[in-house]
């Protein structure tokens, strides 16, 4: 039991710590914690249309319109119509924006690469298949916190 509780203890340590690592890298880039995963999530695509960010968001369409002109306003992206269906727009990080995105997560890149140097290539192989499945657990993980605090708040 104790090691269950050491394994829980370390666990919270990890994700605590990436998520403070997220909302300092929005702080830097002066914006709220959902702009920056918005843009992270727009520059890692090369462009997104808002129904696929508001998908990735979980954020309404409407919230999403918002979001978007808040990035569109600071200078960090613009709306572009679909080459492949010009009745839709896809949001694309303007130049420069990824150069920004990377320089504020670049001591983050640099800690974890020194932290990976120790690793044998198998043992990266786990660690990279963690980060492939983790990541869309973490998304479907904050869509149930979401959906159960929606819920307590229509209770009230």
């Amino acid at each position: 039991m104790a090691e269950q509780d050491d394994r829980r203890a370390v666990f919270r340590d990890y994700v605590d710590a990436v998520g403070l690592h997220g909302l300092a890298g929005a702080e830097a880039a002066g914006l709220q914690a959902s702009e920056w995963y918005a843009l992270s999530r727009i520059t890692l695509a090369g462009g997104l249309t808002s129904g696929e960010l508001a998908a990735g968001t979980g954020l309404t369409t409407g919230a999403t319109t918002r979001l978007i002109d808040r990035l569109e306003r600071a200078g960090y992206v613009r709306r572009t119509a679909d080459p492949a269906d010009r009745r839709k727009v896809v949001v694309e990080a303007v130049a420069g924006t990824s150069a920004e995105v990377e320089a504020v997560v670049g001591p983050a890149r640099r800690r974890i690469a020194d932290v990976l140097a120790g690793y044998t290539p198998e043992q990266l192989d786990v660690l990279f298949d963690y980060f492939t499945r983790a990541a869309p657990a973490f998304r479907e993980a904050t869509e149930e916190i979401r959906a159960a605090t929606h819920g307590r708040k229509g209770a009230r």
